[in-house]
């Protein structure tokens, strides 16, 4: 019944759905379900593409299992914001850290990304990462590294002078600026081949096409990366421009 958790033959229902293609909406309203249910039960068991019924069953009975079993939360450990549902917070980080892998991330450092963009603080340190994520230092810090060769976190230091590591607007920013560049730097290497290959070559046309493409893609970020940053992050009140 809606509001009540999945049985596994609405699962099974969810899992043909998928194979025939059908919108997460169209899925919810066959099994009388709010769309949220279906795209969270999907996400958090595999996403799309490797979504199984009964491995989502399974996987929601281990869970539930380990929830009747857990130890009682460290008392230095902040509690969830009030107001706010436990079970419902937890969930949406298993979607969101999903969603990050379906990205290219692995399983670690998308867990410590959804951990960053979660807390209300917007930065953590390793060893209140290590704690939240019941990891180890040295796991925490490779994630750390790679997210930050990628431009998604930065590092800072607070009051006290203990490294931490942010997430905030203008991480993202720099993060998009960095991918553009990135693949700028693809159209570059395309566009040497031309001549090396010889441009009357079929090889060359298709290297020219490929510089051309990733050239009008990237400036396409960087463009709309600028004017998000301008509109998006602009406080009100405050000119963004000159007046009219």
């Amino acid at each position: 019944m809606p509001g009540g958790r999945l049985t596994q033959q609405e699962r099974q229902q969810i899992a043909l759905g998928l194979a025939d293609g059908l919108a997460y909406a169209e899925i919810a309203r066959r099994l009388d379900r709010p769309t949220s249910t279906v795209t969270r039960e999907v996400m958090r068991n595999g996403g799309p593409t490797g979504y199984r019924a009964d491995l989502a069953h399974r996987a929601t009975e281990r869970r539930a299992h380990r929830r009747r079993q857990a130890v009682p939360r460290d008392p230095s450990t902040p509690p969830h914001a009030p107001g706010r549902d436990a079970e419902a917070v937890r969930e949406y980080e298993e979607m969101l850290t999903t969603v990050l892998m379906e990205s290219g991330l692995t399983k670690m450092t998308a867990r410590l990304l959804t951990c960053l963009y979660t807390t209300d603080a917007g930065s953590l340190t390793a060893a209140e990462l290590a704690e939240r994520l019941q990891v180890s230092r040295a796991s925490v810090s490779k994630a750390v590294g790679f997210l930050e060769s990628q431009g998604l976190i930065r590092r800072e230091r607070d009051e006290r002078r203990r490294e931490r590591y942010a997430v905030d607007d203008d991480v993202m920013y720099q993060s998009m600026m960095a991918s553009a560049r990135s693949t700028a730097q693809l159209g570059e290497v395309a566009r040497q081949g031309v001549g090396i290959l010889g441009s009357d070559t079929p090889a060359a046309a298709r290297l020219e096409n490929i510089a051309r493409f990733v050239d009008f893609v990237s400036e396409s970020i960087i463009r709309a990366a600028d004017q998000a940053r301008e509109v998006l992050h602009t406080k009100p009140g405050t000119p963004s421009g000159d007046s009219a």
